[in-house]
């Protein structure tokens, strides 16, 4: 299975969500494969934020060789399954994908924690270093319910 996580910049909640689903891969010997990308182009290039990758790193996560890049429309055919992390990150993709968006496919990241609920992911960029944390929490109550959901 190839997973796209998908936030607005691809510097904070996508690389953190991509670095826990990654580690969850190598931890359960999964044939899996993840990336992540923003739906705007702030930020193409650059490493997560700093709080992104500290944040991980106190998992053991090194999220720091990873690199912001724009979601594509072709992204659709290279992966089984694309999360939104916000509805407005949904709204996004669905505009860059037009007529080849395919809902079985994408889909909000929440949803797999709380079904139908339709929630977002709150975005630590416009807060201190203690928000990264309880996204970083939250996205790993999620990408391990993916695991769970998916790994047979």
């Amino acid at each position: 299975m190839k997973i796209l996580m998908v936030c607005l910049g691809n510097i904070c909640r996508s690389p953190i969500a991509e670095g826990i689903m990654d580690a969850l891969i190598q931890r359960n010997y999964l044939p899996w494969e993840v990336d992540s990308a923003g739906t705007e182009s702030y930020h193409i290039g650059s490493a997560p934020h700093e709080y992104s990758q500290k944040t991980c790193l106190k998992s053991n996560i090194d999220i720091s060789k990873q690199t912001a890049r724009k979601f594509e429309k072709s992204d659709l055919q290279r992966f089984d399954k694309i999360y939104a992390m916000a509805a407005d990150v949904l709204e996004a993709i669905k505009h860059i994908s037009g007529t080849d968006f395919n809902e079985e496919k994408v889909s909000l990241f929440l949803n797999e924690l709380y079904p139908g609920s339709n929630r977002s992911v709150p975005d630590p960029w416009y807060g201190e270093e203690d928000g990264y944390a309880e996204v970083y929490d939250l996205i790993e109550r999620t990408c391990e319910r993916i695991v769970e959901k998916y790994r047979h």
